[in-house]
């Protein structure tokens, strides 16, 4: 049998088993160093080289930060701040929920802490407004996806490393597609809350309130605001901004909100501990997965076969996004980063698509990814929070899957939309 017949089998048996997706790949890696012979060294020597990396002390940092925010109140009055604007309108607290996604997106850099985080706040108050449970859960999932567009996001960082990519340019590139994506379910979420007429019984729009509401939450909002505009002044480096975060979500709790107890800090490290944990693991098999692959020339034969689909770049794009999509359906966005940058970088990048560029399509197709089962990370959440069945989010999040396909359909033939924000920034 040859290595890579074993890597497939071994990999699909894994994962038709129930087996974790890290476990799953490690598994397949051991079967594939035993039958083509290589020391068993082979595989702690990887794993060690895939976590000695610098720029990935952001990752847990950044868990961390977003953890210790969600908990130290921060969340809740960044919600506070857009209830006063809600007045009677038509899906008022639908736009709220991806409002505050979007800001607390610029703090967590993961998209299932940020449907968490928002929603365990927003649902609850939809379902008292007379929000079905499946909208509530639909449009807070999607909301959540935010989490890995808007910058600092964490698989950016492992996009960054895994392709040799300026973070900061990627994270510089995020900001526009991100607003962008974020204001179309904005709409779209307002045209469906129409439709259904899920309207707000509240008062007319209280501006003295929300001046309030400004004024309290003024650290929480000020939190995305020095960690970015420390990384694009070059006052610090992505991983150095993740300390940042953690320190200053660490004093506003403690020191101006008061709500970070003893008990709550010690719940958040175990919390931040146990994903970062899962995380790098991730990182590691899927780093030892993929060298093996490389090793049988398999990501070589695949890019080959996309280049010969067609000469045109933007037909091999729209080809690379929908096998990126259906992967992500079934495979963690991290390990597919990691998998499947150094496969589909090459080829798109001999037709003159921008690294930068091809990263921001790569992290939106990922954003899909969390909406759609059977893996659906987003949808999971959102199903513990509201109690539906994955089968109903699915349904009420599928209006907003298509907004995302036609936002990567239109960043593919209009990199500008991703590539200026760098360029302003970088390139001068």
């Amino acid at each position: 049998m040859s290595v890579g017949a074993a890597i497939a089998i071994a990999f699909v048996i894994c994962l038709l088993l129930g087996v974790p997706i890290a476990t799953a790949m490690g598994i397949a890696a051991v079967v594939a160093i035993l039958i083509a012979g290589l020391p068993i060294t082979f595989l702690v020597q990887v794993m060690f080289e895939a976590l000695n990396s610098f720029p990935l002390i952001a990752i847990p940092l950044f868990i961390l930060a977003g953890a210790i925010m969600e908990r130290g109140g921060l969340s809740q009055r960044i919600v506070d701040i857009f209830m006063p604007l809600i007045g009677r309108s038509y899906g008022g607290l639908a736009i709220v929920t991806i409002l505050a996604c979007m800001f607390f997106a610029a703090i967590s850099g993961s998209g299932p802490p940020t449907v968490a985080a928002i929603g365990s706040i927003m649902i609850p108050s939809m379902l008292r407004q007379g929000y079905t449970a499946s909208f509530s859960g639909g449009v807070t999932a999607s909301g959540g996806t935010l989490g890995i567009l808007i910058p600092p996001s964490v698989p950016m960082i492992i996009y960054g490393v895994s392709s040799e990519t300026s973070i900061p340019r990627l994270f510089a590139a995020g900001i526009v597609p991100g607003v962008a994506v974020g204001l179309m379910l904005t709409v779209t979420a307002y045209l469906l809350a129409r439709r259904a007429g899920y309207r707000s019984a509240d008062a007319a729009v209280d501006v003295i309130a929300f001046l309030r509401a400004l004024r309290r939450g003024i650290w929480a909002l000020l939190a995305p605001i020095i960690i970015l505009g420390g990384i694009y002044t070059s006052v610090f480096t992505p991983t150095e901004s993740a300390v940042v975060a953690v320190v200053y979500g660490l004093l506003v709790s403690l020191l101006v909100y008061r709500e970070m107890t003893f008990a709550k800090l010690k719940e958040t490290f175990i919390f931040s501990a146990t994903i970062s944990g899962s995380v790098l693991v991730i990182i590691a098999t899927a780093t030892v997965f993929g060298q093996i692959l490389t090793l049988q020339n398999i990501p070589q034969d695949m890019a080959k076969w996309i280049a010969s689909l067609s000469d045109d770049k933007h037909v091999i794009l729209l080809i690379v996004c929908v096998l990126l999509i259906f992967i992500g359906m079934w495979m963690d966005t991290i390990a597919q980063i990691i998998l499947l940058t150094p496969v589909l970088l090459p080829v798109v990048k001999t037709m003159g698509v921008d690294p930068v560029h091809f990263g921001i399509l790569f992290v939106l197709c990922c954003e899909i990814g969390f909406l759609t089962p059977p893996l659906g990370v987003n949808l999971f959440v959102a199903m513990r929070l509201t109690g539906c069945s994955i089968e109903s989010l699915s349904k009420s999040a599928l209006p907003y899957v298509m907004v995302l396909v036609f936002a990567i359909i239109v960043m593919i033939f209009l990199p500008e939309i991703t590539l200026w924000m760098p360029s302003l920034l970088y390139d001068r």
